[in-house]
């Protein structure tokens, strides 16, 4: 084979849009050609030979607005220190995915020293360098990486629900947060766009909008002028009304987070009819997040959105049916032994065992003037879809938790700065340490130890906060483009019945925290069991919950057996 050029390019197409893959290697660059040789339909692939060539190369394509995805370097470069190519690596394009190549004889040594770099989010994963043909571990991980940047960073090239709409509105902004958390491709046109036009001749009423267009829909149904959010969900999802099972479900699970989703997936691998009812985006808080990255079984790291979207198919594979974008409003609990019935808008669904799995919303932060601009700079939760608009503003970040460190670290791609408000003087009694890791090594974000936020506002959308210092009561009016606000967990229990108990702070109470007077011959419920005989709760609604998504998933599991128990007494007391 020839000497390559000093930037060998597989270029996919002339069109800009098209994001590139930039390999830099002084030694196996050709090798790493071949390998990326496969994604050369949908990428400009190029390789440099040096740190120094690929900052030039990556400075021009960012000059030039062409989107990088991802880089893949090796990890001895002729010309600079790995990390400290890295660290420029990120600052020219921090939305692009960085992997690590080690070649075979570099093992051990290169994996023990880049580990600390690896914990502390320098680059996204170390790889071994293929050695054959179809290493597809390799470019499992590789794909992984593209469809996190495609998911989190890149506008859908193809786009299954359409957004018309001539001004950014509240409504249509959070119709659009719910479609990136259900993983629907979506985009949002003008009205006097081509994709506009079309949707405006299939709509039944004109001048009305935001109107949604279901490319998946029929005609008849494809195009509705929403008034809320459910409209679109009934538009993707039917209605709960459509439940057409026959007869009495097994198991109706309220509340589609890890809790509910990992109870559904093992109730329907059991052979229990099950539905699941969800009154927002399947994931719950979870789904918000832009990296898991200490669940169990992902190494890389998994998105709330994937791993919940994971789960629902795993449900319904088995068999699980949802239904999204109804609240229940009320359960009507049965008595000796007749079913549950759980009351919607949309209709009833009758169960013989009930899980409330409903989880708790971010508590509000109750300052009047960022209220009123909340979908306008000010969001409460990680609101995803919103991290794009953030670039090249200064962006806070209200709280000390994992949900708002997942956050702060997705929004220092987009961000020109971030800042963490904390009310403690540190993130270390609140937050895990793989975090607080990533955090103190992200040149672009930054802690704010005992500081409140006491109020902002804006021209029509967020331009200041004012911030102040606890122990001084000093205050600081600052820039701030976006405010995303994760603190607190409030749960959201008025619609239950008082049959089942709950604590001072509006929590379900199950097994021995139910009161002794609830206790059936003086023995408590079982651990996940409420008050009323055949309902259970698990995840954060649950009085006493860890709040983490695999203390939630593993309690939406355990709730299973109790469920077959239960249904086995149902059984024994109709002989």
């Amino acid at each position: 084979m020839s000497e390559p050029p000093s930037e060998p390019t597989i270029a996919a197409a002339d069109d800009p849009r098209t994001p590139s893959i930039v390999l830099v290697s002084a030694d196996h660059g050709d090798a790493l050609m071949l390998e990326f040789s496969r994604y050369a339909r949908d990428y400009h692939v190029t390789c440099t030979r040096s740190a120094i060539e690929a900052i030039a190369l990556l400075g021009r394509l960012a000059s030039e607005g062409h989107p990088v995805a991802l880089i893949v370097v090796s990890s001895e470069l002729p010309d600079m220190n790995l990390l400290e190519a890295l660290s420029a690596f990120r600052s020219i394009v921090p939305t692009a995915r960085r992997v690590v190549v080690i070649a075979w004889q570099n093992f051990a040594e290169h994996t023990t020293t880049l580990r600390p770099a690896l914990q502390k989010g320098k680059f996204d994963t170390f790889l071994l360098l293929p050695r054959g043909a179809r290493d597809e571990e390799f470019h499992y991980a590789i794909t992984e990486m593209l469809s996190d940047w495609g998911a989190t960073v890149a506008a859908p090239e193809v786009d299954a629900i359409r957004i018309i709409t001539p001004t950014t509105t509240l409504l249509s902004l959070a119709i659009r947060d719910f479609l990136d958390r259900m993983g629907m491709p979506n985009r949002t046109y003008p009205p006097d766009s081509p994709e506009g036009r079309q949707a405006e001749e299939l709509a039944s009423s004109v001048g009305v909008y935001p109107l949604v267009h279901s490319l998946r829909a029929d005609d008849g149904r494809s195009v509705i002028a929403a008034e809320t959010v459910r409209d679109v969900a009934v538009l993707i999802y039917g209605r709960p009304s459509d439940v057409d099972v026959g007869t009495v479900v097994d198991l109706a699970v309220i509340g589609s987070g890890p809790a509910g989703l990992a109870a559904a997936v093992y109730a329907a691998s059991e052979g229990l009819s099950t539905v699941v009812i969800e009154s927002e985006a399947i994931g719950g808080q979870a789904g918000t997040s832009s990296m898991i990255r200490n669940y169990l079984g992902f190494p890389r790291g998994i998105s709330g959105m994937r791993l919940a979207q994971r789960a629902r198919t795993q449900a319904v594979r088995f068999g699980a049916q949802f239904y999204t974008g109804w609240d229940v409003q009320s359960i009507l609990p049965g008595t000796d032994g007749t079913p549950h019935r759980m009351c919607t808008e949309g209709g009833d669904v009758v169960a013989r065992a009930v899980l409330i799995s409903t989880g708790v919303t971010y508590r509000r932060l109750g300052i009047d003037p960022l209220e009123h601009l909340v979908g306008r700079g000010v969001h409460y939760g990680a609101a995803m879809s919103a991290a794009r608009e953030m670039d090249g503003r200064d962006v806070f970040v209200i709280g000390g938790g994992n949900s708002a460190g997942q956050a702060a670290i997705h929004l220092a791609r987009h961000a020109r700065s971030v800042t963490i408000v904390i009310r403690r003087e540190d993130l270390r009694a609140t937050m895990s340490q793989y975090l607080i890791g990533e955090i103190t090594f992200n040149p672009r974000i930054s802690v704010r130890g005992n500081c409140d936020v006491i109020d902002g506002g804006g021209d029509g959308r967020l331009e200041w906060l004012q911030l102040c210092d606890r122990p001084t009561g000093n205050t600081e009016q600052v820039t701030a483009g976006g405010l995303f606000v994760l603190i607190g967990a409030e749960p959201t229990c008025d619609w239950l019945p008082p049959e089942v108990d709950r604590d001072d702070d509006g929590f379900v109470l199950t097994g021995r925290d139910v009161p002794r007077e609830r206790w059936a011959d003086g023995l408590p419920p079982p651990n996940l069991a409420t008050s009323t005989p055949g309902v259970f709760a698990a995840g954060d609604i649950r009085s006493g919950s860890m709040k983490r998504v695999a203390a939630a998933s593993g309690e939406g599991a355990s709730v299973v057996p109790l469920v077959h128990a239960w249904l086995d007494h149902l059984r024994r007391q109709q002989l």
